[in-house]
């Protein structure tokens, strides 16, 4: 009979040595207790759960079907109350027994709750579980006033989570600083001005004597005598290793579960994995050591005793709030023989202070920049000696090859802190599954799933071992933000930074640019599908003013006719406006429309309420029109109704924004007298289908669109189009036309996450599209209102001179 292991835990450490036994040779017949009712999920990640970024489902680490397909029982909301180790069984609360022959304790840890008065009131949390957050996130609503005792990571992270609610968060601490066992007070207070700038209210130093209210909360009392106002209190101050089972087992405990180098406990047969566990008088509460622990119990207990754990470098490494925070050795530099070096930039926020005794590193704080990380840590594990290196601790040297800091680093080095990967479990997966991209990194290894400060790491290893390896995007904006559109797209996603003016106050230099403004007002209209706050001042003058600027400094006014379909009223309604405002020049598009040269910018609302049609968005990065032929209404070849096609699909389209200008053309037969095959989008009628085109080009260069599917209905041809057209609205750079885009992307990529994408993902896309389309305006019939006189004030162009607005308008 195969011998029983009982694991008394369902969390990270304790599924993740599980994880480790099933690899290795072993006769175990696996039985797992949780005290949660849920699966083995990513506790890292409830603070995204809180913030609305995540689900619970997102954060799964092990779900039913992994239980299932590895032969393991999981009685989950099962509590073990007790240990008889002379009968070698555990027993439940309700007093049922399940024998072992060999058991492990993942206890974990448990909320620290000071012995402040009033603790016991309603509305009074802590943070540390799903059923704890999902609490949370059933109180916290706009506008509740929420304090966070604690100012640690978990706290942090709480208020952060709480605000992204809508609630006003306050957050108390006990010290003179933030995250004082990783930062110096000058740390410190660079992460503070950093949360502040959030929103974020801290207070500190301030003891919290009592919780006041009649039954609910609904304040904090300070020692100084002061009040603050709560209707929810969230208690994160710190945690304390679960040791209870274990101290009433008569195990050795201290502040944890005592363990030796193989994590085994006082008694041979029962070992102890995670944050519950006491190792040389240290205890833990980072990933990255316990999934080691994991790591050398799998192999003791499956009779492999060859690996030990000989404890953790206390190093740190966290993504807060936006902000990379490196720490590691110690951080006082008031011990003797102690020298420190300090690097201040107040406008990037970037604080960097090494610690030196006896010419070797002895500690490090990195607030903002923590590229440097490996090469700190290097040093403090081999003890470099740094005396002639004394003028670059700051800024370490970089190797001519970069390739050559991978090689070096060992394969046990953790890459990934949050979720225990080493760099060789990411080489393995490359050369074990032929990985090629970060995307797949993170399906397979959960490294860079987290807080995302490994990310560069990760990518790096990939482009040295992956022979095929395909890049993320990481263009910078411009020299305003030193971030890539991906990473501009997640800080605006997970921070909900709504206006331009926010972005550039953050995470910018406060200014921006002519570059960097116009493409914040697009990717901020991307990513909140039109709710948000929207700054006419820093999109382009043809935006601001919805007219195309000519090179005399008046203004052309193109009115959309959809699909180039017209009707004498409003062609009457034209010859009228340009009666009325001397147009200098009435032209015949090559897009099918009607434009009016020369207007003068004062006139143009005037020229919008006298025209009564909407805008033909001609002047801006967004839909501009869709050109058809006369299809089947008229034509003797038509196949299909392109008019009442290219009309529908104008109609959903149209006052969206785009990466760059976007022109469609939708034809009734393969003849192509629309030009669909030279357009951002085309509709290609056949007989009995439709062909959806995409990438073409028909400027300085002409490429023919590539082919993204062949479907039966007209319906089909439209969601199609839907499909690409904001796949490309939230995956392209901003002045990146379509065409550039699929080549850059692929076909077979873009028709994969688009037409071939699952239901779900498909659903999303279109629900993100009907969202972005129900807020859209259109510009002209808002504008007709009365503006204000300084909005249009002449420009005095040079005689010699293009404005590089105009050839972008073309």
């Amino acid at each position: 009979m195969k011998q029983q292991l009982v694991v008394v835990g369902n969390g990270m450490a304790g599924v993740a040595c599980v994880e480790q036994i099933l690899k290795q040779p072993h006769d175990f017949d696996i039985t797992i207790f949780g005290a949660e009712t849920h699966v083995n999920y990513n506790r890292i990640m409830l603070s995204l759960v809180l913030a609305g970024q995540k689900s619970p489902d997102d954060i799964v680490l092990n779900g039913v079907d992994w239980y299932r397909d590895n032969n393991i029982r999981a009685k989950l909301g099962v509590r073990i109350a007790n240990i008889d180790r002379e009968r070698r069984v555990v027993i439940d609360q309700e007093g049922g027994e399940t024998p072992y022959g060999k058991l492990i304790l993942a206890t974990g840890s448990n909320a620290f709750i000071p012995p402040i008065p009033g603790v016991d009131k309603k509305n009074v949390h802590v943070f540390r579980t799903m059923d704890d957050t999902q609490e949370l996130l059933a109180k916290s609503r706009p506008g509740l006033k929420a304090v966070v005792i604690g100012g640690g990571l978990l706290g942090l992270e709480a208020a952060r989570g709480l605000q992204l609610r809508g609630c006003d968060v306050t957050v108390v601490h006990l010290m003179d600083s933030l995250m004082e066992r990783q930062l110096d007070p000058t740390g410190g207070a660079y992460l503070r001005r950093k949360i502040e700038s959030l929103g974020i209210r801290v207070m500190l130093p301030k003891q919290t004597d009592a919780l006041f209210g009649n039954g609910l909360v609904d304040g904090l009392r300070f020692a100084s005598g002061e009040e603050l106002e709560a209707e929810l209190v969230v208690i994160a101050a710190g945690i304390r290793p679960n040791t209870e089972l274990a101290r009433r087992a008569g195990l050795a405990v201290g502040r944890g579960i005592v363990v030796n180098d193989h994590l085994e406990t006082s008694d041979p047969d029962i070992f102890a994995v995670g944050e519950c566990t006491e190792h040389n008088g240290q205890i833990f509460g980072l990933v990255a050591p316990l999934y080691e622990q994991g790591r050398v119990l799998a192999h003791a207990i499956t009779g492999q005793r060859g690996k030990t754990f000989s404890g953790a470098t206390p190093a740190t490494k966290l993504k807060i709030m936006g902000v990379d925070i490196f720490s590691a050795g110690s951080i006082d530099d008031s011990e003797p023989g102690v020298e420190s070096v300090k690097f201040e930039d107040p406008s990037q926020g970037v604080y960097k202070k090494v610690l030196l005794k006896n010419n070797r590193l002895h500690g490090v704080i990195l607030v903002g920049d923590a590229e440097d990380e490996y090469t700190y840590t290097e040093w403090l594990r081999s003890g470099t000696d740094l005396t002639e290196l004394r003028r670059q601790v700051l800024f370490p040297p970089r190797d001519p090859d970069p390739g050559r800091e991978l090689a070096d680093m060992p394969d046990s080095e953790t890459v990934c802190g949050c979720n225990g990967v080493k760099k060789g479990d990411i080489i393995h997966a490359i050369h074990t599954h032929g990985i090629t991209t970060l995307k797949q990194v993170k399906e397979r290894t959960r490294a860079s799933t987290s807080c995302g400060s490994c990310t560069g790491l990760c990518e790096k290893l990939l482009r040295a071992v992956a022979p095929d390896f395909q890049a993320d995007t990481k263009t910078t904006l411009c020299s305003c933000f030193p971030f890539s559109y991906e990473q501009l797209r997640d800080i605006m996603r997970g921070q909900k930074l709504k206006s331009v003016e926010e972005v550039l106050a953050v995470y910018g230099n406060r200014k921006g640019c002519e570059v960097c403004k116009p493409a914040l007002s697009y990717l901020l209209d991307m990513v909140w599908c039109g709710d948000h706050e929207e700054d006419r001042s820093a999109r382009f003058i043809n935006d601001r003013v919805h007219a195309n600027i000519q090179k005399d400094g008046t203004f052309s006014v193109i009115p959309r006719m959809r699909g180039g379909v017209t009707t004498p009223d409003e062609l009457r309604r034209i010859a009228d406006v340009a009666d009325k405002y001397n147009v200098p020049m009435v032209k015949v598009t090559g897009s099918q429309r009607i434009d009016l040269l020369g207007i003068k910018k004062a006139d143009l609302p005037k020229v919008w309420a006298d025209l009564g049609m909407s805008s033909g968005q001609a002047y801006t990065k967004g839909v501009r029109m869709v050109k058809t032929c006369v299809g089947t209404e008229f034509c003797r070849f038509g196949v299909q109704d392109s008019t009442n096609t290219g009309i529908e699909l104008e109609r959903r389209l149209e006052n969206l924004f785009t990466p760059h200008k976007f022109k469609m053309g939708v034809v009734g037969c393969p003849r192509n007298c629309a030009e669909a095959t030279v357009k951002d989008l085309g509709l290609v009628g056949q007989e009995g289908s439709w062909q959806v085109v995409v990438g073409g080009a028909a400027g300085k260069s002409v490429r023919k669109a590539d082919l993204l599917i062949t479907v039966e209905t007209t319906e089909q041809a439209l969601e199609a189009s839907d499909l690409f057209f904001q796949y490309y609205r939230e995956n392209a750079n901003y002045l990146e036309r379509s065409y550039d885009f699929v080549e850059r992307i692929g076909i077979e990529k873009v028709r994969k996450e688009t037409v071939y994408a699952t239901d779900a993902d498909k659903a999303k896309l279109l629900d993100r599209l009907a969202r972005s389309k129900a807020l859209a305006k259109d510009a002209w019939l808002e504008g007709a209102q009365p503006v204000n006189a300084t909005q249009f004030v002449q420009i005095q162009p040079s005689a010699k001179t293009t404005s590089p607005e105009v050839a972008s308008v073309c």
